[in-house]
């Protein structure tokens, strides 16, 4: 067992930090002030870096390179902000991923290489108005009609909503109760029948859109299925992936947070010497090192467990929470120490908090998680509903 990261690794990393922290810094504050997502022409630009689809096979336009180092430069341009790293989390271990392991052959053609090559951007629709984290209760209904697929229902918070490209969309496609009758769509934002609430102004996540998605008799080819009916526990498979994805931001959150806050320790003095030199600070610190520490290894573990393919409910989901829980006491730690500049929207790590937050709630809420935890270690499911 090997905790050392490769030469190549090693030098990935070295080149999303150098491009996120001096290309990014800006855009992210435009990005949050204006609440929008970053340009079609920055994406393009990542694509163009290598920095999108790292993990996604040569032949769909990838890097063919490990989930590993997906998340290593995930975590990189997260620590900058979660909005100039929302096109990375979606190239690597977003809902195309779903797309590239269970759709046809020429849906993934048409689809995967666009992704990698920051032409279109792919969101999942995954929540509704009485559908979270009771999520089969789902009620959006797809039935197949010759060579369409028409689909009828409301999906919420989704992610990317309104301004990607596609959406993933789940939907209950049979009758068979639960689970049983979920599988996945993709839906192209042109398609007919779809529309979109306008965007959400939420707490944090700004520069990420958020919007309802409407269904009215939406049509799509036949050959836009995912998953069909039946194929609920094929997406979740996907989605650990994605949880993988979600405690990496959170993470970039925290790691992004210690590393301004020990920069600025050492500068800030008060009582005549540096805030690093008393004894209180030093110990925040180490306690901040060690969570951060703590969920990186995690997360990699769940992503080198995986090898290339895709991680188990256990170790995503122990990583999830994990990362989840200490972004929110690490970003708040940092604030502190750093006071009133801390707090002022004039620096980032106010926005890391209440991005820390969303992430603890986005993919699967913090106690959800723990339920799957103790669900994977006792090898049994437990009915919520009884």
């Amino acid at each position: 067992m090997d905790f050392r990261l490769s030469d190549e690794q090693q030098a990935l990393r070295q080149a999303a930090r150098d491009f996120a922290r001096s290309e990014l810094p800006e855009i992210a504050a435009v990005c949050e002030s204006q609440n929008r997502p970053p340009s079609r022409e920055l994406v393009r630009r990542y694509a163009e870096m290598g920095f999108l689809g790292i993990n996604v096979p040569e032949e769909l336009g990838g890097l063919g390179l490990g989930n590993l180092d997906a998340l290593i430069v995930l975590e990189e341009f997260a620590k900058i902000s979660s909005a100039v790293a929302f096109p990375i989390f979606e190239s690597m271990v977003g809902p195309v991923r779903a797309v590239e392991r269970f759709a046809s052959d020429s849906l993934k053609q048409r689809i995967v290489p666009k992704v990698c090559a920051g032409e279109m951007v792919v969101a999942v629709a995954m929540s509704e108005p009485e559908a979270g984290s009771a999520l089969t209760d789902l009620r959006t209904r797809a039935r197949i009609e010759g060579d369409e697929i028409v689909i009828n229902g409301t999906k919420r918070w989704c992610s990317g909503g309104g301004h990607s490209d596609a959406y993933v969309v789940y939907c209950r496609l049979s009758d068979d109760p639960g689970a049983k009758g979920i599988g996945a769509v993709l839906v192209e934002r042109t398609a007919r029948g779809l529309s979109f609430g306008p965007n959400e102004n939420l707490m944090g996540f700004r520069g990420v859109p958020s919007a309802d998605l409407n269904f009215d008799d939406c049509r799509v080819p036949l050959d836009n299925l995912v998953v069909p009916a039946g194929g609920f526990k094929k997406l979740m498979e996907a989605f650990d992936l994605e949880r993988c994805g979600n405690a990496t931001m959170a993470l970039g959150q925290a790691s992004g947070a210690l590393e301004d806050v020990m920069e600025y320790v050492q500068d800030r003095k008060q009582f005549g010497k540096a805030l690093a030199e008393f004894q209180a600070v030093q110990m925040k610190l180490a306690e901040m090192q060690m969570k951060v520490e703590a969920a990186r290894l995690l997360i990699w573990r769940a992503a080198a467990n995986a090898e290339d393919g895709l991680p188990s409910v256990l170790d995503s989901s122990v990583g999830k929470c994990f990362a989840n829980t200490i972004a929110r006491e690490v970003t708040g730690d940092a604030m502190q120490l750093m006071g009133a500049y801390g707090y002022s929207k004039e620096f980032p790590m106010e926005r890391r908090l209440r991005d820390s937050w969303g992430w603890g709630i986005a993919g699967g809420a913090i106690d959800i998680q723990k339920v799957n935890i103790a669900s994977a270690m006792l090898g049994r499911r437990f009915d919520q509903r009884r």
